[in-house]
């Protein structure tokens, strides 16, 4: 295809004269498909004289608001490869949004286009109702034949992915496959495990009555005598009941005497140190400023459910309920494997290779989903490699990075093909991240999740496949989802589901409180996601703006709104 004239050739020039039906037909879609891609920008060949594979500049302030009708953030246009800035790297924004389309894999620039095109990736741009299967939309002022529908090989082989919703599903319900094993942890430990049990009161709170305040405990109505000295302390035994007309000095949290009408604090309260008594400067109610016994709980009362996540707040309600240790469901065991011969981990990219983005994230994620994770581990394009950590891994999730496509050197399904594994979920109809995967390796054996490279098309696979997993795993309960209100319209897929960062802001003169998206929000691109609170889940089709969108947030978001920031 090099040899393209490009996006003005008459639809039967320069076609070589095929030896069958079936090469005409093949040679007719490539030319088609082709046409295609020069109509948004893209290159058909490398040195093509004049064109240089890139979108023409909109001459426009990088950090501007976001621009909904700005074509490049409407699809992922990029693979879900490894690749970024011109030849698809693993960090920043695409140079070249159109190179390399189909191939899902993160083997870096193709030197044509259309490799790799079994491999099923759809080379939707956002201005064009579709351009799968070889559809191809007319250039500009030139009529184009209609080409018949015809499925690719990928497409007779393979069914169409799940949608997004089904394919959390099918994540969350594998997580929750099998009983959760419990272990007890000591309070020090158990911060951020999941409650395997309910968590139950183990006595009375508070066990006694006790004094709200520092001030004075009163029998009877007033003015009472007192005697001088330090009074009820807290920490103190049981004191004797207090007479009718009496008062005693008393500090907060100390046990409140029997037969105690009141407790008035020290402000409230006048001293007379010549005659001995004590004056209420304001009214006195019975009970006032007394915790009574049972007042928060009552012995084996419920204080918060099964598969609650322990937090600080939860180990000191069980501390103050009596607990030293808790039963909790054992983090789940995460191993992360890194694919890809053109990564590197320090330094600045040369030469065609690339820093690995995606290797310094996903720890920390995983670990902000709850998981406890090993270190990443570098594989290369290796499948050998790759078979021997899988087969090797006592984990409960394994996760890759790259390589879920079909590319040259994207060994990730023939090696789970070989390992006899179960493809619960082979693609997802998401945008970025659509050649996503998860597998069960045995019957009781690890769960793997397959990531593309790109980055921002890694988070997608991390939020729908790893999050519900893992959840599942761990014995939380499903979250309900939650909409906000999204202030500008987004362009949707035709047909797949968008995740588009954004940030929550705070409304004006009453009004509601919105979600803004995010402009950089390429498949390649964390500059987007860097910034965000969380993700808007854009329906095909898109939305206006003003439409309540589902938004998965981040485990890190703030919460308070953002007023601030130069990314929208």
């Amino acid at each position: 295809m090099t040899g393209s004239d490009g996006p003005h050739r008459e639809p039967g020039s320069g076609v070589r004269a095929a030896g069958s039906a079936s090469e005409r037909a093949r040679e007719e879609e490539e030319r088609a498909v082709e046409q295609a891609l020069a109509l948004v920008g893209g290159s058909s060949g490398p040195g093509r004289s004049g064109e240089s594979g890139e979108r023409p500049s909109r001459s426009r302030d990088p950090l501007a608001p976001w621009d909904s009708r700005d074509e490049d953030l409407n699809a992922d246009r990029s693979s879900d490869s490894h690749t970024g800035p011109s030849s698809g790297s693993h960090t920043g924004p695409s140079s070249a949004p159109h190179t390399d389309r189909s191939s899902n894999s993160h083997t870096g620039p193709s030197s044509a286009p259309h490799a790799h095109r079994s491999s099923g990736s759809d080379p939707y741009d956002g201005r064009d109702s579709d351009l799968r299967a070889g559809r191809a939309a007319p250039a500009p002022g030139r009529e184009q034949p209609p080409l018949p529908d015809r499925p690719s090989p990928g497409d007779l082989a393979k069914p169409p992915p799940p949608s997004w919703d089904r394919a959390r599903a099918v994540a969350a319900r594998a997580g929750r496959g099998g009983p959760s094993p419990t272990i007890r942890l000591p309070l020090d430990r158990s911060l951020g495990h999941v409650l395997a049990e309910a968590l139950g009161a183990l006595t009375d709170l508070p066990s006694f009555d006790t004094s709200a305040m520092d001030g004075w405990a009163v029998a009877g109505p007033g003015p009472w005598a007192f005697e001088a000295g330090a009074g009820l302390l807290a920490g103190r035994g049981p004191a004797a009941a207090l007479p009718d007309g009496t008062a005693v000095r008393i500090a907060t949290g100390a046990r409140v005497p029997p037969e105690t009408t009141a407790v008035i604090r020290s402000e409230h309260a006048h001293v007379d140190e010549a005659r001995g008594l004590l004056h209420a400067r304001r009214s006195v109610v019975t009970g006032q400023d007394i915790r009574p016994r049972g007042q928060e709980c009552r012995s084996g009362e419920q204080l918060v459910p099964a598969g609650t996540v322990v937090t600080p707040a939860v180990l000191g309600l069980a501390a103050a309920a009596g607990y030293d240790a808790l039963p909790v469901v054992p983090r789940p065991r995460v191993d992360i494997l890194v694919l890809g011969d053109e990564l590197l981990n320090a330094g600045l990219p040369h030469d065609g290779l690339i820093r690995d983005a995606l290797g310094p994230m996903l720890g920390p994620w995983l670990r902000a989903l709850g998981a406890e994770v090993s270190g990443a581990r570098r594989l290369g394009d290796d499948a050998g490699a790759l078979r021997d950590a899988l087969t090797s891994s006592d984990a409960d999730l394994i996760v890759t990075t790259g390589g879920t496509a079909a590319g040259p050197v994207d060994h990730v399904h023939p090696v789970l093909d070989a390992l006899g594994a179960e493809l619960l979920v082979d693609g997802v109809a998401v945008r970025p991240g659509h050649p996503m995967l998860l597998a069960r390796l045995s019957p009781d054996g690890p769960y793997l999740v397959g990531l593309p490279g790109n980055p921002l098309a890694a988070v997608s696979g991390l939020l729908t496949l790893a999050e519900p997993l893992l959840a599942g795993i761990a014995g939380r309960p499903a979250q309900d989802p939650y909409r906000a209100l999204v202030h500008a319209e987004v362009h949707g897929h035709p047909h797949d589901t968008r995740l588009v960062p954004v940030v929550h802001r705070p409304g004006r003169a009453g009004g509601r409180d919105h979600v803004a998206p995010l402009r950089y929000n390429g498949p390649a691109m964390l500059r987007g996601i860097a910034a965000a609170d969380g993700l808007a889940v854009v329906p095909p089709g898109g939305v206006r703006s003003g439409t309540e969108v589902e938004i998965l947030d981040l485990p890190w978001a703030p919460a308070t709104p953002w007023t601030e920031g130069c990314f929208t």
